[in-house]
């Protein structure tokens, strides 16, 4: 087994690092101020739109696309050589996914909508997606039902004449209050009667379609994140047969493809935020001093640096094998890593975020440094894209087949 990457992948790597130190980093403080002056949770700030011209100039851009083309920059990387970078990126969560059209859940909407969109879907959202100059949203959570079993949806979409009439609520869209969010995935059932996994459709809605109300923006840990985490109410809006991603009664199946690449580049990122986060407990213990000696003199913080070296090389190596698996045998037979990934990487970060924030005192706490918003973005992450008991029970039915193979089966 080799664990050198790829000179392709090194190559990325030194060009975004570069990015990161010369534009990413320096443009944090700017961002907040902007951010600040503006008064509003969800202003676009426009040194992002800066970052976007930039990164595009230096070809770090649409670098998580896995289908090579020239037109949109996306140079075609496998998950392999993806993974290293995203992880880069995770060190500056809220700047640089987005800086190179890169962030969730635009990329996966791109993916749908590249694998089961229309013609007019792709002309109308996909290129405008890939070019970074629209957002969408994806609407699968609702409030009623517990969503972690997506087949429990109860949204409706009733087939009428051309059109197909939506009514139902979701909440947790994020990115539908992003000023430029234009298009909404939305999954709901189109044929209650049909089989357990067949009842659900997708369908591409525009945000401003009659009957679309934007209820809400729901606060993270009493964060408003900028995208927004959106309650939308739809009631009797009507969309064209059209509409319909893939066949009728193909949601679920969507939703497993989507969601897998997206969990994968979820995990990368929090490696990033978990080496960021070692980065200023090292530099906070190096410079305090206590009892007359710096803190990083304590055995116990020496211990917590110690372990979190240890705990992030382990989930770097699971998220390295299962971004390898990914490449060469798909998904499905990659579902065991990722379901393990899913749930291992954000309780790892948590583990190392919350032990910076102790060394940091009481300024940890605080948005003088980045630990607090890491530390509520890990916990959100361990209920997004399916909560941690969903992916322990994927991995225990496998396990309890490899002994029984006929345990449970249904």
């Amino acid at each position: 087994m080799k664990f050198e990457h790829s000179p392709r992948a090194l190559e990325y790597q030194e060009k975004l690092l570069a990015f990161m130190d010369e534009h990413i980093y320096p443009a944090e403080s700017v961002y907040a101020a902007q951010m600040a002056e503006s008064g509003d949770a969800n202003f676009h700030p426009p040194i992002l739109e800066e970052l976007k011209t930039e990164a595009k100039k230096r070809g770090l851009w649409n670098l998580f696309h896995p289908h090579e083309d020239a037109a949109w920059g996306s140079p075609g990387l496998s998950n392999l050589d993806y993974a290293p970078l995203a992880e880069i990126m995770g060190r500056s969560p809220y700047l640089a996914p987005e800086s190179m059209n890169c962030n969730a859940p635009d990329t996966g909407n791109m993916e749908v909508l590249q694998l089961f969109g229309t013609d007019e879907h792709k002309e109308k959202y996909l290129k405008p997606l890939l070019a970074g100059e629209i957002a969408s949203a994806f609407c699968m959570t609702e409030p009623a039902v517990a969503s972690s079993d997506a087949t429990n949806v109860q949204l409706r979409m009733d087939a009428d004449g051309d059109e197909y009439v939506l009514n139902g609520r979701k909440w947790f869209a994020s990115n539908a209050l992003h000023a430029n969010c234009k298009v909404l995935i939305v999954m709901g059932k189109t044929n209650v009667e049909a089989a357990k996994h067949r009842q659900q459709s997708m369908m591409v809605v525009p945000i401003d379609a009659a009957g679309v109300t934007i209820v809400r923006g729901l606060p993270v840990f009493g964060y408003m994140d900028r995208e927004g985490h959106a309650e939308i109410l739809f009631e009797d809006v009507r969309v064209p047969k059209t509409a319909l991603l893939a066949e009728e009664g193909d949601g679920f199946m969507i939703s497993q493809a989507r969601l897998g690449p997206g969990r994968i580049h979820h995990c990368m990122r929090s490696i990033g935020m978990a080496e960021r986060s070692l980065d200023l407990m090292i530099s906070r213990a190096q410079n305090r001093v206590t009892f007359g000696e710096p803190v990083a003199n304590r055995s116990n913080i020496q211990d917590w640096i110690a372990e979190s070296r240890i705990d992030i090389e382990m989930i770097r190596l699971l998220t390295l094998k299962t971004a390898w698996l990914m490449d060469t045998v798909g998904n499905q037979k990659a579902r065991v890593e990722i379901a393990a990934i899913k749930v291992a990487a954000p309780n790892i970060a948590l583990k190392i975020i919350d032990r910076a924030i102790q060394v940091h005192g009481g300024g940890g706490i605080t948005d003088d440094f980045p630990l607090a918003s890491f530390y509520a973005h890990q916990r959100t992450l361990r209920l997004a894209d399916g909560p941690d008991e969903v992916h322990k029970r994927t991995i225990a039915q496998v396990e309890l087949r490899r002994i029984s193979p006929e345990w449970n089966k249904k």
